[in-house]
Formats: C-alpha cells, structure tokens, sequence
C-alpha cells in the first residue's frame, strides 16, 4: 500500500518545544483547519506535555496535538517519518543535526521541511539523498522560513506575472531587504558561528556560488559578474528601488532562487538570461559601502575561531530568541523588480512584487513552514508533479503563496509604467 494513504498524521512538528519549533505549532493551532491532523515531536515528554497544554489556551475549541517522542536517532526517526505525510524539523544547527532527518524521510517517502539557511549543508545532502528521494517520491524542501521562502516566491510571481503579461522571460530580477526590524535568535546565531567549524573554506567558498544549487547549468551570460565600481564599493542605485547594498540574506536566498529557475521547465519559464540578485536598501553611498566593507572583514574575523568562542558569549543560546513583547513591533519588507528579456534597451518593460509582513521574523518562519506543511499535505502543486526529490519553495506555487496571503503575508505584483 502507498506509504503516503496510510499516515497517522497530515503532519509532526519535530523539534516543536524549540523557539522556531513553538512558533510553528502556535500558527497550526491558532490558524489551520481544525481536521488537521498533528503532532508535536521531541525527546522530552514533559516538554511537549507543557507545550501543548500552552497551545490549547490559543484554539480551546481545536483537538489538541498528539504526542510523539523521539531522539535523533535514525531507527527512531524512521518510525517518526513512516507516521506522518510531512515532518517540519526545527532542530538545528542542521549541519550537526539534520542529517538523519533527510535521510529517515528520503528513505520512507515522507515529505520534508525545514527551516534551515545553510547553503553548505544543502548542498552536501543533495548530493547525498536526492536520488533517494526521487525513488520514493519524498517532496525535499530545505530553506522553507523566512530563509529561503518569500525570495523564492517573490522571484516565481514576477517571472510568472511578466511571462502572462509580454510573453518573454525575466533577464534580471533584482531583490531588496526595503525594511528590516528584527533581532536573530539564539539559533540563527549559532548556526553562524558554528558553521566555519564545520566547513573548510574552499567547500564554504564552492556552496557559496549563486549557481552551486542549480540543476540546470547555466549560460555564460547568466553567470556575469556585477560590475567592478559595485564588486569594489558593494553599491548599486536602481531608480524604482534607491541606494542598495550587500544584502545579509542573498547568499542563502540566491542558490534557492536560482534552483527553483532550473526546477521550472529546465530555465524556460523564468528564461534563458535570468539572474537573482539580493540586496539591502540604505540611505546613502557611504553607509552601503560601511556595510560592506563591515560584511567582508566580518567574514574574515569569524574565520578565526578564538573570535568565534569570543561572540558565543555574548549570544542567545539556542533555543533561545527575543520574547514576544520585545518582537512585538518587528517587521519586514522585501520589494523586487524584474527587467523583462525585451529586445529594446530604451523600453525597459519590469514588474514590481511587494511583500510585507508585520511580526517577529520567528512568526514567518513558523506561518511559512506551517503553511507549506498543509499545501504539501491536501494541495497539488508542481512539487508533486515532478514526482519528489529535492525541491524549493517556488515549487508549491500559487497554492502556496495563496495560504501564505491568507495567513498575514502582504503581497502585490505590478507592471510598472
């Protein structure tokens, strides 16, 4: 019998007394329908008990969640995958401890989500278990929170919206970070630090190309640098958006984007001269070229490991983040433009995607991966089209983004005159 008409739930929240973990399960019991069939999952039962006597003060009137309990151990996460069509795992850092994750549901077909931003880790367990996951018919979605889902879905709106609109692909997509205010958790920050114990440089440097991730190879064209003025000082004007940026978020987002182009018809959708780039707005020159020089000599300093022992003492542990009074005015805003592939240099046809949300960066994540967990589970996308393996957030489409408008999610794309 198919693996996945035989579930005991729609989906399990691994990792669900963590700080992202909570998030999420807060989402599916305040917002989802009520016949959403979940579990909470962790190792300490104690735990998931406060945990879901927590959630039933936010929906008195919903079931509550059952009760799963599990190490990250691969025979016990096997028997965790083999009851559930999808398993969100929050636990990270996922290159210490997301490995046998993918592997339990590569292996049993089970659908996959994760929150993670580590483009290393990504790209190693690609290589490892996407032919698994392909036999099985397991959906992968790694990067599905506040990395690598809007910039994703962002880039898919304004390719689709340009291609019904003038019938051409998008040359150029270019992303800013228009609005930003948030503090990381303890997670985020260790993930960062810890990751360059973890990784040799060369491979840090290898996963770090925009197309490491596409399965699809690109065009020379498609690969063009930025221009040396902007590699030098890290700034860019754009007339529709301003004074731009190194962007703190492109290196993750960029591969996914730029995967999620070969995903869709092998590059025809979005088009044969399509590239992402992400940035941040400031307010002048000046301060860009600060913050660029900042990022650069931040990525040496965190190279040498007494500095990264030295900033572990100041963080938040993991598990740990911003409480939510102190969250409770976060926000943030992404805008993008797309310059249509049009052969007239003097019309400059483009679309513009906005998107917003208002709340802790912690409360996206959880809404984006809680909302991918239900579109997988009851919606038909491209994902399940291509029949499983390791995907992207763009994959689940308009069904996806739909859900996510829905939840609190403010989007709009518009041609621009």
């Amino acid at each position: 019998m198919d693996h996945q008409s035989t579930q005991q739930y729609e989906c399990i929240v691994f990792g669900a007394t963590g700080y992202t973990g909570r998030y999420t399960c807060e989402h599916i019991q305040s917002s989802l329908p009520t016949d959403f069939r979940w579990a909470v999952a962790g190792r300490s039962e104690t735990k998931l008990q406060r945990l879901v006597a927590d959630l039933k003060h936010l929906n008195p009137d919903r079931p509550p969640p059952a009760i799963e309990t599990a190490s990250l151990e691969k025979d016990n996460l096997v028997a965790l995958a083999n009851k559930t069509k999808v398993l969100i795992t929050t636990v990270g850092p996922y290159h210490k401890y997301g490995e046998v994750v993918i592997e339990a549901c590569a292996t049993t077909g089970t659908h996959y989500l994760d929150v993670t931003g580590e483009i290393p880790w990504v790209y190693d367990m690609i290589q490892k278990y996407s032919s698994v996951a392909r036999q099985t018919g397991a959906i992968i979605i790694p990067q599905n929170g506040v990395e690598s889902a809007p910039s994703d879905l962002m880039a898919w709106s304004l390719v689709t919206h340009v291609r019904q609109a003038l019938n051409v692909g998008v040359a150029e997509l270019v992303q800013t970070t228009w609005e930003l205010n948030a503090v990381p958790s303890g997670g985020t920050l260790a993930t960062v630090l810890t990751l360059f114990d973890s990784y040799s440089l060369n491979h840090l440097a290898k996963t770090g190309n925009p197309w490491s991730m596409s399965p699809v190879q690109p065009s020379a064209l498609q690969m063009r640098s930025r221009p040396l003025i902007e590699r030098i000082t890290g700034v860019r004007d754009i007339p529709d958006l301003g004074t731009l940026t190194d962007s703190l978020q492109g290196p993750s987002d960029t591969p996914i984007v730029h995967r999620s182009w070969g995903l869709h018809d092998k590059g025809k959708l979005y088009g044969s001269k399509f590239q992402f780039n992400a940035y941040q707005r400031i307010g002048n020159a000046l301060y860009g070229f600060g913050i660029h020089l900042a990022m650069a000599l931040g990525l040496l300093a965190l190279a040498v490991p007494p500095v990264r022992w030295l900033l572990m003492l100041f963080v938040y542990q993991p598990g740990e983040g911003p409480s939510k009074e102190a969250s409770k005015h976060d926000c943030i805003e992404w805008r993008a433009i797309a310059y249509a592939d049009t052969s007239d240099p003097n019309d400059p046809r483009r679309a513009m995607c906005r998107m917003r949300f208002e709340g802790s960066m912690y409360a996206l994540t959880g809404i984006c991966v809680a909302e991918a967990a239900i579109t997988i589970a009851r919606d038909k996308t491209l994902a399940h089209q291509l029949g499983g393996g390791f995907l992207t957030p763009a994959t689940l489409g308009a069904p996806y983004l739909d859900r996510l408008k829905k939840a609190g999610v403010k989007t709009e794309v518009r041609m621009m005159p």
